[in-house]
């Protein structure tokens, strides 16, 4: 794209955002949404290949369906109450259809057929820009209606995310979709917990998000796209693999790493709830994610030999150091090791 339609589309995509996540009426958070959506898809097909084209013809339509059940359930809503406020939300019907539309457009189970698919056929750019930017105004939606949707329709999905997160990543060797799986994974513990305490939802979903952007920027800067170019990059990228590593446990939830303090934090909130069997189900699947992290930091960290490989490699061939590895290192060294600041 030439730098005009550049900066008109991410100004487009920031904008879109920021309306839906500034406005208290339905009707411009749907605009606010919609602009969103129509200024990404030209990013999502830039690569003009026909998988690129297959993800964003995937990514419009279930955007628009999407969309068109937000729309709906505010009109019945409107219908109801007499106005399109978004915390006067109070039509149960129109509450589990909102929350279904704000679900497929975060890309949550069962509504989540769409985003592995997506990030496999895009770039690694843009599969951050999906997985992280583009999940923040259907959080803060669901955040401001949180209090109307029944605790039972968040709970049942929450728990559907993490099974089907847990066991789609087991058998991934491609990154992308790996991640698309987490994604699924980390929005079911978010949603789950949505119910009980938004706050700590908010907090889960920070957390998660800060934690998996340092791992699309080091993996666009070694061009890591699959477990067999992770197990090779340490030949010319050995800080940055062990970083990535170190990043993937933290976002699976093992201690002592960041990730695991909003797990815990969740845990608790749901055993004082006394939901110990809800709780007791989270930490099984959490056990299922686990394996595919596991896998990956066994690649990068275990099979690492102890001396330089004389094998040529497509690593040995170009220099894969950038400023923005430099950068992101420390960075994500330090977002690893945030559990001393756990609030209690």
């Amino acid at each position: 794209m030439t730098p005009t339609a550049t900066m008109i589309t991410t100004l487009s995509i920031i904008m879109g955002t920021i309306m839906t996540m500034s406005s208290s009426n339905w009707l411009m958070a749907w605009i606010g949404l919609e602009l969103n959506m129509l200024a990404i898809l030209p990013v999502i097909s830039k690569p003009k290949t026909t998988r690129a084209s297959e993800a964003t013809t995937k990514y419009f339509l279930t955007q628009a369906v999407a969309s068109a059940m937000m729309l709906l359930a505010s009109t019945i809503n409107a219908w109801q109450t007499g106005n399109w406020d978004i915390l006067e939300l109070k039509n149960k019907f129109s509450t589990t259809i909102m929350a279904l539309s704000l679900m497929m457009k975060m890309g949550a189970a069962p509504l989540h057929f769409w985003l592995p698919e997506v990030l496999q056929g895009t770039t690694l750019q843009t599969a951050l820009l999906i997985t992280t930017w583009q999940k923040l105004a259907p959080i803060t939606l669901m955040y401001m209606i949180s209090n109307n949707i029944q605790p039972a329709i968040l709970m049942s999905m929450g728990i559907l995310s993490m099974i089907i997160g847990g066991l789609g990543g087991v058998n991934q060797t491609q990154l992308r979709k790996t991640m698309a799986y987490s994604s699924i994974n980390n929005l079911g513990w978010t949603i789950m917990i949505m119910a009980l305490s938004p706050n700590m939802a908010i907090m889960n979903i920070s957390i998660y998000i800060i934690t998996t952007t340092p791992i699309f920027l080091m993996m666009t800067s070694t061009s890591t796209k699959t477990l067999q170019n992770l197990a090779t990059a340490w030949t010319t990228c050995t800080t940055t693999t062990f970083s990535i590593a170190l990043l993937m446990l933290s976002t699976s939830g093992l201690p002592p790493f960041t990730g695991f303090m909003p797990k815990m934090l969740i845990l608790n909130e749901l055993i004082t709830q006394n939901l110990a069997t809800l709780a007791t189900m989270a930490i099984m699947t959490s056990l299922i994610s686990l394996l595919f992290y596991l896998r990956i930091a066994y690649l990068t960290m275990m099979l690492t030999s102890p001396m330089t490989t004389p094998s040529l490699t497509k690593w040995r061939t170009q220099n894969q150091k950038s400023p923005l590895t430099t950068m992101m290192i420390p960075t994500a060294l330090f977002i690893t090791h945030l559990i001393p600041a756990i609030p209690y």
